[in-house]
């Protein structure tokens, strides 16, 4: 495959970095953006230190301001966009605190729109854009006390089915990857929020609510992700937009 130019949002630790990792090591050059530049600038380090290209800048995806002002210090364009950038809150609608729930829709899902549209123009001039956008099982299906998160991965397939309709006039394609749970940070919190939440063991949570609804029964890995990420990005995949990409060990076709 051509070498790219691929912007990952949130790619300060977690699946984010993960991917910026896997796809540097098959030689394409990898904006990392966190809200953390230091983050950043580390997972940046390390594709370099592993003999890749990379470098990192700092991008609050809830920010005009921020983003407008990432454009102008991009070394060159970008051809993918890897929208990633994500947090999580858990508790049930009542305790859920509202200015909490806005904020992790306008993280994951306005933020989504704004990176979005700030990079089109220059995909549409060039004739040529991948977008991927990391959604979630939760992008298909439903678990108590996340509701904003829910929410706002649902609204990824929407929006990814309607950009598909506004870029299908180019060779530009949007898709959204959903797979269950990854061994990250942001997942190792939620297994001590869902302790204290349903009252049980650390470990009846990854088995128990985690893992039991997977036939497969194991943790997605960054290189799956990584994988399908590149495959969108490649010749075989330019008739594939607007879809969700499922990886979920069998979990939704039970």
């Amino acid at each position: 495959m051509t070498s790219l130019t691929i912007l990952v949002t949130g790619a300060g630790s977690g699946i984010g970095a993960g991917i910026a990792e896997h796809l540097a090591a098959a030689g394409h050059h990898l904006v990392v953006t966190d809200l953390n530049l230091e983050a950043a600038t580390q997972v940046a380090a390390g594709i370099g230190a592993a003999g890749g290209s990379a470098e990192a800048h700092a991008l609050d995806v809830t920010s005009d301001d921020s983003v407008a002002a990432l454009l102008p210090a991009l070394s060159r364009p970008v051809d993918v966009l890897v929208n990633n950038a994500g947090l999580q809150h858990v508790a049930p609608l009542e305790e859920f605190p509202i200015g909490k729930w806005g904020f992790l829709v306008d993280v994951m899902l306005t933020g989504v729109a704004r990176v979005t549209q700030a990079l089109l123009p220059s995909m549409r001039e060039r004739g040529f854009g991948r977008i991927v956008n990391i959604g979630s099982i939760h992008s298909l299906v439903g678990s108590r006390y996340k509701s904003a998160y829910v929410a706002a991965k649902h609204g990824l397939l929407g929006f990814s089915k309607v950009l598909a309709l506004e870029t299908a006039d180019t060779d530009i394609t949007i898709n959204t990857i959903c797979p269950t749970y990854l061994k990250t940070p942001l997942v190792e919190k939620q297994i001590a929020d869902q302790a204290r939440t349903n009252n049980i063991p650390e470990e009846q949570v990854v088995s128990e609510i985690m893992l039991k609804p997977m036939p497969k029964g194991v943790f997605i890995t960054f290189e799956e992700v990584a994988g399908i990420t590149a495959f969108l990005c490649s010749p075989a995949a330019r008739n594939i937009t607007g879809q969700a990409i499922t990886v979920d060990g069998g979990w939704t076709v039970q």
